[in-house]
């Protein structure tokens, strides 16, 4: 531990208390590396506040001994976000203590949380209220409130509730200088310059620590219909996704899943079977509920359904006769990461498009990406209705393990450029973090990149919050 870090350390024990500093390294050691397992990092503590005031007093210190921190939730970042760098120079700042539900006023549809809550927490105890938060993911069993905030997190709900940004109605954190941001208010209407609640969203901890959000609400599935339908190309998806604009009020979810995903399934999942008798190029799953007992989504998936099959944009569906059955559909789709990993090494990028040009897209990139890389097979799965895709760059037959971190330096570049040629982005749901921060400057435009680091350097002039992310700057630490 370096002299500064452990002047750092014994005045925060002396101030907060032992539960407040661990400095064990069978401890540290679980929060070094990324969800991944593709960054590694060194720190010599971690900082446990249980209260925002206590955050503020961390960073007050950090200031004081010039050590950086490294904001830390449930480590579920893609992008290597939440790991530490590897010489040390960071300790981490861990919200997991700060886990409480302030206040849930179900009649008002929000909810005030603090960054440590976890996401399958939060929707337990708004369906204890009769409300739900309409965003999930696969890691809401471990991801929390403050990172999801700081990554603008997605989800397979976001063609209609839209993203964290859309769902956060107020933050609080502490800023880089120790003051407090309350922002929790959720105002309609707030014209005070600046919207630094929106600012903070996405900064992935570079520009604040997020100690709580105010979130929306809205009201409990009352009844679902799932649906699993084949079709031919994403194109028949897309003309599908339109073709729903009768039920667009009630559908959540609209994800296309290719066949070599559904296949990667079956074959490494146990206990995953087809849902429709026979094999198709492309499938898509579809979601749709009310909150309202009265109202029946099934029926109305099902006679758009109809009308698609008679326009010969389905070629076969079904629709789950039970809540077991809907599971199991989702199952699916949730197992394909896990799926593909299994089947053997591969480079996942999240992307997104305008919509109307995902369909090209998929098809056109994974050619090009095949053709400039023989061996290789390309392929994307995802969102199709929000614009999302997870566009995976899979190894030759026989590779090494070790074959993505060999390739990524020209594969991924080559993906970003034509996901850009698209209009599209190299980064939809996952973040920046330090994955891809570099591709981020080459990919954008002069004025972007200004204007993120403009801000990083007005509101953190030394570089202390989660250094190395996001942006890359002239100095990892900044000119003091």
């Amino acid at each position: 531990m370096q002299d500064a870090q452990r002047q750092f350390v014994e005045a925060a024990a002396a101030a907060l208390g032992p539960k407040s500093v661990v400095t064990e390294h069978d401890a540290i050691e679980p929060w070094l590396t990324d969800w991944r397992g593709r960054y590694r990092g060194a720190a010599a503590a971690i900082l446990q506040p249980a209260s925002t005031d206590e955050v503020a007093l961390i960073v007050a210190l950090a200031n004081r001994h010039d050590v950086p921190l490294v904001p830390q939730g449930g480590n579920t970042s893609m992008v290597g976000g939440a790991t530490p760098p590897p010489d040390g120079s960071a300790l981490i700042l861990s919200l997991r203590r700060m886990n409480r539900v302030r206040r849930l006023a179900a009649e008002e549809g929000l909810v005030v949380a603090e960054a440590g809550v976890i996401l399958a927490d939060l929707h337990a105890a708004a369906l204890g209220q009769g409300r739900r938060f309409p965003l999930t993911l696969g890691a809401k069993g471990s991801a929390t409130i403050g990172g999801l905030v700081s990554t603008n997190a997605g989800g397979t709900q976001v063609l209609r509730h839209g993203t964290m940004r859309g769902l956060v109605l107020g933050i609080e954190a502490v800023l880089p200088d120790g003051s407090i941001h309350d922002g929790l208010a959720a105002l309609k209407k707030d014209n005070r310059g600046y919207d630094l609640n929106q600012l903070l969203i996405g900064a992935e901890g570079t520009l604040g620590v997020v100690t709580a959000a105010t979130l929306r609400l809205v009201p409990a599935i009352a009844a679902r219909a799932v649906a699993w339908v084949g079709v031919d190309s994403p194109h028949a998806a897309l003309d599908l996704l339109h073709a729903m604009a009768p039920a667009a009020d009630a559908i959540e979810s609209f994800e296309l899943i290719p066949a070599h995903s559904l296949d990667a399934v079956l074959r490494h999942i146990p206990g995953t079977r087809a849902p429709l008798e026979r094999p198709h190029p492309w499938h898509v799953l579809i979601e749709a509920v009310a909150s309202n007992a009265d109202e029946a989504p099934s029926a109305l998936i099902e006679t758009l359904l109809a009308q698609a099959f008679e326009r010969g944009l389905v070629r076969d569906a079904a629709i789950a006769a039970s809540e077991a059955q809907g599971e199991a559909f989702w199952r699916i789709r949730d197992s394909i990461s896990e799926a593909e990993r299994a089947s053997g090494p591969a480079l996942q990028h999240d992307i997104s498009v305008p919509v109307a040009a995902m369909p090209n897209f998929m098809i056109d990139g994974a050619r090009a990406v095949e053709a400039a890389f023989p061996g290789t097979s390309a392929g994307a799965f995802g969102h199709l209705g929000d614009g999302n895709v997870h566009f995976h760059v899979r190894a030759p037959a026989g590779s090494a393990p070790d074959w993505p971190t060999r390739n990524a330096g020209v594969i991924s570049p080559f993906v970003h450029d034509l996901v850009v040629a698209a209009g599209g982005s190299i980064s939809a749901e996952h973040g920046i973090g330090q994955m891809k921060r570099d591709e981020l400057a080459r990919l954008s435009s002069p004025a972007r990149m200004h204007a993120l680091n403009a801000i990083k350097r007005a509101l953190d002039p030394r570089n202390l919050f989660n250094p190395g992310k996001l942006v890359s700057l002239a100095s990892d630490r900044l000119d003091q």
